[in-house]
């Protein structure tokens, strides 16, 4: 694997006026941190993929400059720039007569590498992704549309850039594989410590990715740059605050750490055990003290030992060692008992959170910060 190190992407006065007189992007002045994942987002128009893709000229700017280490991009040769760029588009834009093993290899093959270092190169990145190795033979048309999206990633990673540019590239699949296929390019960033550009309209997915997020008015014109956390806190103004969304204050409890919450007890029972003589809620785990569910005392409908079929699904767990005050006031609301469950690196029981725990966290932070202000 190369380590070479991350490059920084800088935006002066960029703008880009089309010829019919739209202006894309105003007067763009940005810099893109080495190493980390920078989110583009905003509403349909705001200049947000014409200001990626200007970073390796499929779009030429008409005014201003953008550098990569202090070097413009105009000065390079269009198709080594892009060579040199890792680029992920919606639906993956496969080649569709390739196989995956091909596909993956495109760039390391246009840069003379030999078919068999470029192809060893190419499986080594489908296992990095996630894929099957026996999927290397397949094409295109037979993957799935998460798993397409995953040849992408694996095909803009071959050549080993130091940039990745990422436009909406998980917009065309179901919500569930979408959150998969965010979770693995956080895994895949904290392994390579790439300089990542992402595009997307989703203000949701820019606060989950985003080391810092740039959020862009109709017009190209940037309204806000920053931190995830104090984007949702503090935005600057009401089309900030519109744009980011009324349950902000919600969201926003996934940067907050959750540290000096309270654990209590939660009692427990295993499967097979007599049912308790009180109408009481009581989770059940397995022998490992793993959680499987919750049994309603006051509905036991005539059981007279805690079986799988008088389980009731417990909602979401609460990891107390990664854990944010988002994860764990979600616990507490999404159990059926009220009682979230809290479990250990092992997914083993702690003990159990609720959401009044959650807000007095939630009132002692507040007066930290307005005591130091």
């Amino acid at each position: 694997m190369n380590t070479e190190v991350s490059r920084v992407i800088e935006f002066r006065g960029v703008t880009k006026r089309f010829p019919d007189g739209t202006v894309a992007v105003d007067s763009l002045d940005l810099v893109v941190d080495a190493g980390k994942i920078t989110v583009f987002v905003g509403p349909s128009g705001c200049g947000k993929t014409t200001s990626l893709r200007m970073i390796n000229r499929m779009i030429e700017p008409t005014g201003g400059t953008i550098t990569v280490d202090g070097r413009d991009v105009t000065a390079a040769d269009a198709a080594d720039l892009r060579r040199g760029i890792g680029y992920v588009i919606q639906q993956a834009g496969l080649f569709p007569h390739r196989t995956i093993l091909d596909n993956i290899a495109t760039v390391p093959l246009l840069l003379g590498w030999g078919k068999a270092k470029a192809r060893g190169r190419a499986a080594e990145l489908m296992e990095l992704v996630g894929l099957d190795r026996e999927m290397a033979k397949r094409y295109p048309a037979q993957l799935s549309g998460g798993q397409q999206q995953r040849v992408g990633v694996a095909r803009a990673l071959a050549a080993d850039p130091p940039i990745l540019l990422m436009d909406e590239p998980f917009s065309a699949v179901d919500p569930v594989v979408r959150e998969s296929l965010q979770d693995e390019l956080l895994r895949l960033q904290s392994e390579l410590g790439k300089t990542i550009v992402f595009v997307t309209h989703d203000i949701d997915e820019a606060v989950k990715l985003g080391d810092k997020v740039a959020v862009l008015r109709v017009g190209g014109v940037l309204a806000q740059y920053d931190e995830p956390g104090h984007l949702l806190a503090r935005p600057v103004d009401d089309f900030v605050d519109n744009f980011v969304g009324r349950d902000r204050g919600y969201r926003g409890l996934g940067f907050l750490s959750s540290d000096t919450i309270a654990i209590g007890e939660l009692p427990t029972l295993a499967l097979g055990e007599p049912v308790p003589d009180d109408d009481a809620w009581v989770l059940v785990i397995d022998a490992e003290r793993h959680p499987q569910g919750w049994f309603n005392g006051a509905d036991r409908n005539g059981a007279t030992v805690v079986d799988a079929a008088h389980l009731v699904p417990g909602g979401s767990l609460y990891d107390i060692g990664s854990g944010s005050l988002r994860s764990a006031l979600d616990a507490a609301l999404s159990s059926p008992s009220g009682q979230g469950v809290a479990v250990d690196a092992d997914g083993r029981v702690a003990g159990s959170i609720t959401a009044d725990d959650v807000l007095r966290v939630v009132d002692d932070v507040r007066r930290d910060d307005t005591a130091a202000a």
